[in-house]
């Protein structure tokens, strides 16, 4: 996952996913890391075969994994016990409450490796901490520049500093779109291939403009202008307008940008005075959406000019 990892510590301290865990021992292995998203379930690791386990999951015992090493013989049970826990195992996480068995309880304990209790059903449980751990293990990157959702396109609008991207993005929010970041924008990789950005904390729903200072949005035109996240649908670069650099006056060939490797739309937006940037820009979403339901109007326009000069004029033939 990018060398993105969590310690047990905070898998432990989240409240937002309702996880409900409890440390039952092995205080001493919290800062182990868990660098995957994927949970196993260790059955057949209980019963002696390590071929496929893989430490660096979370390694989750319901009721037939605890049922089973209460079952066998203990000295079987203190030996394949003994064989799991020589792995760097980042915790157990044991499922309905139950209590680890104490052959279970002593080996984890000995090797450093945290238990952890939930009172959550296997499966229940398995599909939470999977989600959380989507979440927290994604990619992340930030970019200077502002994300607005104009007609529900997520538009990331760059450029080097002063160039008027926050002033762009007021205009925008002035015609009843919606802020989500000014300045710095957050941006995280959601599987397979979605990029979704939001703003730091600290910075939340604040923009500033030059000559003004800081302004809340939210508070200054309500909770309708603003939203907390959204995914990227495209890049908006404003550049200076240069006189002699020949700009794209067609859009026959789309262009991209590569974000965390993943590949959106890049328009390159010229500006000078006189330019109606937000006019622009809301053209931009709604060519965006065209775009989406199979209609390219530069393309078309192409095929409409290479049709008309394949056709011939009377009067062209010399007899």
């Amino acid at each position: 996952m990018d060398g993105i990892t969590l310690s047990i510590q905070e898998i432990l301290n989240d409240k937002e996913y309702g996880l409900g865990l409890t440390l039952i021992g092995g205080e001493q292995g919290l800062l182990n890391r868990v660098s995957s998203s994927r949970i196993q379930k260790p059955g057949l690791a209980l019963a002696g075969y390590t071929e496929h386990l893989h430490p660096d999951r979370i390694q989750v015992l319901g009721n037939t994994e605890i049922s089973y090493l209460e079952q066998i013989e203990p000295q079987i049970a203190r030996q394949t016990v003994g064989a799991l826990c020589s792995f760097p195992i980042s915790c157990f996480i044991i499922t309905k409450g139950l209590r680890p068995p104490p052959v279970l309880f002593e080996m984890a304990i000995r090797a450093g490796i945290p238990l952890i209790g939930s009172n959550l059903q296997s499966s229940t449980f398995i599909s939470l901490i999977t989600k959380f751990l989507e979440e927290r293990l994604l990619p992340t990157t930030h970019i200077h520049g502002v994300l607005v959702d104009v007609l529900g396109v997520g538009i990331l609008l760059t450029g080097k500093s002063g160039i008027g991207k926050s002033e762009c993005a007021l205009d925008l929010v002035i015609r009843g779109h919606r802020l989500v970041a000014d300045d710095m924008v957050f941006i995280k990789k959601k599987m397979p291939a979605a990029l979704v950005g939001q703003a730091e904390e600290a910075i939340l729903h604040l923009m500033e403009i030059r000559g003004l200072g800081i302004i809340n949005i939210k508070d200054l035109y309500g909770v309708s202008s603003i939203r907390d996240k959204k995914i990227i649908d495209m890049e908006l670069e404003l550049v200076e307008w240069d006189p002699d650099h020949e700009y794209d006056r067609l859009g026959v060939d789309d262009k991209t940008s590569t974000i965390l490797g993943i590949e959106i739309p890049h328009i390159c937006i010229p500006v000078r005075p006189g330019r109606n940037l937000g006019s622009i820009i809301e053209v931009a979403a709604r060519n965006f959406l065209l775009k989406g339901m199979g209609y390219h109007s530069a393309r078309d326009f192409q095929e409409r000019l290479l049709a008309r000069m394949e056709v011939r004029p009377l009067g062209d033939e010399v007899e």
